[in-house]
């Protein structure tokens, strides 16, 4: 049994939320390979280390000091590893950073290095190996990810191994580093998944899976336990965002089940999304099609009522 996970920037926040992931990891034999983004926020007002890193690559081609906006990136995963007791030698590597900052530097390669210093310190956590994912992650010279090369490289230098894996990067074939859109962090799980034949691929977030409303309008919606990929396809037609775009099409031609799970709640079973489900009891198109509606319903309502308030005096 193989599982690869996927932890989102909220669960890597902060310590506590690091903790939170080494428990689960922990739990679970089976959960060899795991996948991370960068920190994200701790609070509604916190700035996520991928927009910071954003920034200073702003500051940077307008010629503007970015000391400040590092400092905060530097700082955040100073603190982390301290919490933690950690021995993770980032000073030395910042350090590097900065100077290579100064001679120029890409922004995809800037703004990837918060998913790999997450994935340093998470290695070193857990006690497994960091695998950097230019080691394995192919992109061609049109963007696109070179699926065969990039699955030959993991499960060669996977295999065998308890490994993490910075999300939203790889390499381009002059080794040079190409990100993905944002919350390409998925796609990476997703093919790592895909490549070393997993069992499950988890992915691990702040809500537990998919829910039947959007609990922005309905308190405490109920979830919705299991899925087929066609019935996902059709819940993000009307904007059920749970996961990237560009997730479920590596799981999905490999057969792997999908689980969303909420690492905050890590005993509930999330939503488990497979190609079909022979069990009797599980929610057909009608049912779908109801959520859907549902969906769309609460959405409307929510808009004319937005609208109503605006138009008031």
């Amino acid at each position: 049994m193989l599982k690869v996970l996927k932890f989102g920037g909220s669960s890597m926040a902060d310590a506590h939320q690091f903790a939170k992931v080494k428990a689960i990891v922990d739990s679970d034999p089976s959960r060899r390979v795991v996948v991370v983004s960068a920190a994200g926020k701790r609070s509604r007002d916190d700035h996520k280390l991928t927009d910071l890193l954003y920034l200073c690559y702003a500051h940077l081609q307008y010629g503007v000091s970015c000391d400040a906006v590092f400092d905060m990136i530097r700082s955040r995963y100073l603190s982390i590893r301290d919490e933690l007791h950690l021995s993770t030698p980032l000073e030395a590597e910042f350090a590097a950073l900065r100077e290579k900052m100064d001679r120029g530097i890409s922004q995809d390669e800037l703004v990837s290095r918060g998913e790999y210093f997450a994935a340093r310190l998470m290695a070193d956590y857990l006690g497994y190996d960091f695998l950097d994912s230019t080691c394995w992650l192919r992109f061609r010279l049109d963007g696109t990810v070179d699926q065969p090369a990039s699955y030959e490289a993991l499960r060669r230098t996977a295999s065998g191994r308890r490994v993490v894996i910075p999300g939203f990067y790889g390499a381009m074939p002059d080794g040079s580093v190409k990100t993905f859109t944002r919350g390409g962090s998925d796609i990476t799980g997703a093919l790592a998944a895909a490549a070393l034949d997993a069992d499950v691929y988890e992915n691990w977030t702040d809500v537990s899976g998919f829910l039947m409303a959007d609990p922005k309008i309905v308190q405490n919606p109920r979830p919705i336990e299991r899925i087929t990929y066609a019935e996902l396809r059709e819940l993000s037609y009307i904007g059920a965002q749970v996961l990237h775009e560009g997730t479920v099409s590596p799981v999905r031609e490999k057969n792997i089940p999908l689980n969303i799970r909420n690492t905050n709640q890590p005993d509930h079973p999330g939503t488990m999304i497979r190609e079909r489900f022979d069990e009797p009891e599980l929610a057909d198109a009608e049912t779908i099609y109801l959520i859907c509606n549902i969906y769309i319903y609460f959405s409307v309502l929510c808009r004319v009522v937005i609208y109503g308030l605006r138009r008031c005096p």
